[in-house]
């Protein structure tokens, strides 16, 4: 249900976004390296992480070496959520995360004691950046995340 949200029919509202009205560029990006922390620390300890548009985790796969030797190798990927994929008209592969993975929501009081920020600006932070890269994905505008 939390991802609902992400499904606009209309343009978002800049009333939506309160948090990031309020907050700098650098406090935006502080909130974010400390998820972006939080998603490492996670994905080392092969769990991955929920962030209502899609999710982070480390898949199993297989390359292919010379001589059509095979390496088991795993990848961090980024697997967007399936009915924001269909709502948007979006192409990318079929990725499935193995049932073994357990798959956690960002803990944002552990994020927020560790970036000094109180927790609901971190969540807030998090939610109304994410109602924007819906809403870009909406108007059909090029997207860039970078995390480290």
């Amino acid at each position: 249900a939390k991802m609902q949200k992400y499904l606009l029919y209309n343009a978002v509202d800049p009333e939506e976004l309160p948090t990031l009205r309020e907050l700098s560029t650098m406090e935006i990006c502080k909130v974010w390296s400390g998820v972006s922390r939080y998603i490492y620390r996670q994905l080392l300890q092969k769990t991955a992480v929920e962030i209502g548009v899609g999710t982070f985790a480390v898949i199993p796969m297989h390359a292919s070496v010379e001589e059509g030797k095979v390496l088991p190798i795993e990848r961090p990927m980024f697997i967007l959520s399936k009915p924001l994929k269909m709502f948007y008209n979006l192409e990318s592969d079929e990725i499935k995360i193995p049932d073994e993975i357990p798959v956690v929501q960002p803990d944002f009081e552990e994020i927020a004691a560790e970036t000094h920020f109180r927790h609901e600006i971190v969540e807030h932070c998090v939610q109304e950046t994410l109602l924007c890269f819906a809403g870009a994905l909406r108007d059909n505008k090029e997207v860039e995340f970078s995390f480290r």
